[in-house]
């Protein structure tokens, strides 16, 4: 209980601050704005090309000292020295709260799209996910006021999918979002990802019409010309008309219709398939975390040889990830919300309710050393990862944008990584390819 209020004071002081720092950051960015138009050098072009970070620390380190001494500003906590960039220890880690998600640093493979770090996950808007009714906003008008709140936060990046892949209203709500006022003022910031599933009568008989056909869905849905990404989904490895349809895809990128072709929940024998035909695959979303490590068994030496990133979902298992979960009685584990009971098999797979317990002790200790959440630590474990290049999230309402953007106010060391690797070693280890066991095959 103690632990609990501790974690709710943390939240609860985050927020405090992060409202705060706006404050400040708003006065330095204008103010910052007026030095760069009055003198040419840009100055905030620079301090946008820091990723995201716009805290006063990254000001400072995306303005020139040249810059400053025009501007005249000083920035909260700087002491009297000759360098402009020298803060009290008090300032500095005042300042070190990130305010905006940063995007990925190099496109995706064969594109010019960047996406935020955190991907806003939709699956959550399927009407599975109610969960607690006091904090469900997954429907509705609220669940399409939430989406303006995660793009001034900078996740800006949204995954979704059509009713086929289990996604249900997730577009259309993302496309009344779309025609908001606020989506037109920030239109060039946000990416829709959505999902080309295939998994009927289409595997046997694949056509370039049949493509066509659900990729104007979606944007007839979204209300979009062009689609960010199109992520293919096959549910019958034995029909080989995946490689067509990659490559129809590719077409279709081509065209200009959309931007990026990827995959969802293919094996590496079959990504390999359809790079070796020509298809342009840029990311393989696919289930990444703590306790689902089939990606690293073969998938991620293939993806640092090829450029292929992964796009990992289920990277807090559904919340069992996070600090809700520590020392919780099995018998009062509620499982009420479909991603919960999706991810609960998985705990059975790994090592057990006694070895996962176990993990989540470990994080506690690395999260409080870094003064964080279980979630972001856990979360943090699979960012590191070279192959990838953002994590999606889904949340059910806007309260986890403060706890999504602390994932960036810290780094794992190497002790961190070394704990962690320990406990993971006493857990059942995977055997198989990301994606086989869902498929009838081994873990």
């Amino acid at each position: 209980k103690e632990r609990r209020q501790r974690t709710i004071a943390r939240r609860r002081a985050r927020r405090r601050l992060w409202r705060a720092r706006q404050k400040t950051i708003t006065f330095i960015m204008r103010t910052a704005g007026a030095a760069g138009a009055r003198d040419g050098v840009g100055a905030v072009r620079r301090a946008q090309r820091a990723r995201g970070r716009v805290s006063s620390t990254t000001v400072a380190r995306a303005v020139s000292r040249r810059d400053m001494h025009a501007m005249s500003i000083v920035l909260p906590g700087l002491i009297g020295t000759s360098s402009p960039f020298v803060f009290s220890d008090d300032a500095v880690a005042a300042a070190a709260v990130t305010t905006r998600c940063p995007r990925a640093e190099a496109p995706l493979r064969s594109t010019k799209t960047s996406p935020s770090r955190v991907i806003k996950g939709c699956w959550q808007l399927s009407g599975g996910h109610g969960g607690d009714r006091a904090t469900d906003r997954t429907r509705g008008d609220v669940a399409v006021e939430d989406f303006a709140s995660f793009v001034d936060a900078g996740i800006s990046t949204f995954d979704t999918g059509p009713e086929a892949c289990g996604y249900g209203d997730s577009e259309l709500i993302i496309g009344e979002y779309l025609k908001t006022e606020h989506a037109r003022e920030h239109r060039d910031e946000i990416q829709v990802f959505t999902k080309l599933c295939c998994v009927g009568r289409e595997q046997s008989n694949m056509t370039k019409d049949w493509v066509m056909a659900n990729v104007d869905r979606p944007r007839k849905r979204l209300g979009v010309d062009k689609i960010d990404m199109v992520q293919m989904y096959w549910n019958e490895y034995n029909q080989r008309g995946y490689v067509d349809a990659a490559l129809f895809l590719t077409d279709l990128k081509h065209k200009g219709v959309i931007d990026a072709v990827s995959l969802t929940n293919f094996d590496t024998q079959r990504m390999k398939e359809m790079l070796d035909a020509g298809a342009e695959i840029s990311t393989n979303q696919i289930q990444y975390s703590l306790l689902d490590r089939r990606p690293e068994k073969v998938m991620k030496q293939f993806c640092e040889s090829t450029g292929v990133g992964l796009l990992p979902y289920g990277v807090v298992a559904g919340g069992l990830l996070s600090d809700r979960y520590l020392d919780a009685p099995p018998d009062k584990v509620v499982m009420n919300t479909s991603s919960l009971r999706k991810y609960a098999s998985v705990v059975g797979n790994v090592g057990g309710y006694s070895w996962y317990q176990s993990l989540l002790k470990c994080l506690r200790a690395v999260a409080d050393k870094h003064n964080t959440s279980i979630a972001n630590v856990a979360s943090k474990w699979v960012l590191e990862s070279p192959v990838v290049p953002a994590v999606i999230l889904g949340a059910r309402n806007a309260t986890h944008i403060p706890d999504h953007l602390a994932l960036f106010d810290f780094s794992l060391d190497d002790a961190d990584r070394d704990s962690i690797a320990s406990v993971l070693a006493g857990g059942e280890q995977p055997t198989q390819d990301a994606y086989t066991w869902e498929r009838g095959g081994k873990w």
